[in-house]
């Protein structure tokens, strides 16, 4: 008898846990978190799964800031910026280059050519010029 008792035990205390947190989770999906009065249910379906978003690399986080600089402001801004970071975090500087033209092929698409060109100055070696002359 007491053999039976202790099989018994060990089973619930191997599958109560798991029967508690999955009525749990069913639970926690039912519940409306955002407060609004639609009735929306939450289920855990493999379908409705979300691709986890792919962090962003620093340099693209970078360039992508410089080109809203450089709309807002002025190309000169946005390469004083870039020549500030890339000092700060050497670790771009490999990006530079190529950071820079895509401005300079901005800053042309922005300002036009002429005055495009009047912001070149030597960041990441000539690379701003460079996108500026691309875009002529």
């Amino acid at each position: 008898m007491t053999h039976t008792a202790r099989r018994i035990g060990r089973t619930l205390a191997l599958v109560l846990p798991v029967v508690l947190v999955l009525s749990g989770t069913l639970a926690v999906t039912r519940v409306n978190w955002a407060g609004s009065n639609e009735s929306q249910i939450l289920t855990a379906s493999s379908e409705n799964v979300s691709v986890r978003a792919k962090s962003r690399a620093p340099q693209d986080v970078l360039r992508d800031a410089l080109l809203t600089e450089l709309q807002e402001k002025d190309p000169g801004t946005a390469l004083t910026h870039l020549q500030r970071e890339v000092e700060h975090r050497p670790s771009l500087a490999q990006h530079c280059m190529s950071i820079a033209r895509a401005l300079g092929r901005a800053a042309v698409e922005h300002y036009g050519p002429a005055k495009a060109q009047s912001y070149s100055r030597p960041v990441c070696d000539t690379s701003f010029a460079s996108g500026v002359a691309q875009e002529r």
